[in-house]
């Protein structure tokens, strides 16, 4: 029998973390409650830290091919670009897109920003409705591309920058779309049905593989194609999102926050964790 791989505990004291990225030898997160961006070294020592010019949450970020960061959150300007002396600007506006809030964002190698969004408020309990997913031009247009998304949230691109694959948390499922010429959403396809599973954010290997964070049943789980497991880690608290990085590329992190439902979710003291383990398969390489 396989040895299980050891858990690594890099960071605690998360008010609620999310969205970790690899970006430049540095482990970036969002911590909602805290209403900022972390950057982590590979020791898990805090590099840096970027005060939100908001209030709102939820909040996610990714990167231009120039290597400006693009921020999308629920605030009254929810495409934010920060740029090279650190002030921010209004890089799109969506108010006519049909979305009740912002949640996830990905950024292709053309500065194709996708972003995904729900249909209804679970933070104010309104009764469930299907989301969208939107995308952003580099001169700003934006327009929607998908619908009837079943809770979305993490989204990746393929290296090539030929598909888009989304979690439907609702649904169990991983979703896929071909990526046209214009950066059109068309060809929608299951690309894992996950049961049992509730996939939030996820990340792709060099094998094609994807690692889903998983809340409700506290893990997070490697899937092919088709929807195979081939790999599970288990935790002691909600698995809300992941990512590859490391100096080899071979670690996997993992955000991590006992959950308390959408009314509680800031209530007692922080539990969010930034956890690490080693794996076998790298990262895609972009």
């Amino acid at each position: 029998m396989d040895k299980m791989p050891e858990i690594q505990t890099l960071m605690t004291g998360l008010v609620f973390g999310e969205s970790p990225r690899w970006h430049n030898g540095h482990l970036w997160l969002s911590d909602w409650g805290a209403r900022e961006v972390i950057v982590l070294g590979p020791d898990g020592k805090r590099k840096d830290t970027i005060p939100m010019p908001f209030s709102s949450f939820p909040f996610s970020f990714d990167w231009l091919p120039d290597g400006r960061l693009l921020i999308v959150s629920t605030s009254e300007t929810p495409l934010l670009r920060q740029e090279r002396d650190g002030s921010w600007a209004a890089h799109a506006n969506l108010a006519s897109l049909n979305s009740r809030g912002w949640n996830e964002i990905v950024v292709d190698h053309r500065g194709n920003a996708y972003i995904n969004g729900g249909g209804f408020d679970l933070m104010a309990g309104e009764p469930f409705a299907p989301g969208i997913i939107a995308m952003v031009t580099p001169d700003g247009t934006a327009r929607q591309v998908a619908d009837g998304i079943f809770f979305p949230n993490g989204m990746v691109v393929t290296p090539d920058g030929s598909t888009l694959i989304i979690a439907e948390s609702y649904a169990k499922r991983l979703t896929a779309f071909d990526i046209t010429v214009d950066g059109s959403l068309s060809n929608r396809r299951v690309w894992a049905d996950l049961p049992g599973g509730f996939p939030d954010g996820i990340c792709m290997d060099a094998e094609g593989a994807v690692w889903y964070a998983d809340v409700p049943n506290r893990r997070c789980t490697r899937v092919r194609e088709g929807g195979g497991v081939l790999q599970t880690i288990g935790l002691d608290r909600g698995c809300f999102a992941c990512a590859l990085g490391g100096a080899d590329n071979k670690t996997l992190f993992m955000v991590a926050t006992e959950w308390r439902g959408p009314a509680k979710m800031f209530e007692g003291p922080p539990t969010g964790q930034v956890l690490s383990v080693e794996v076998a398969v790298p990262g895609m390489v972009c």
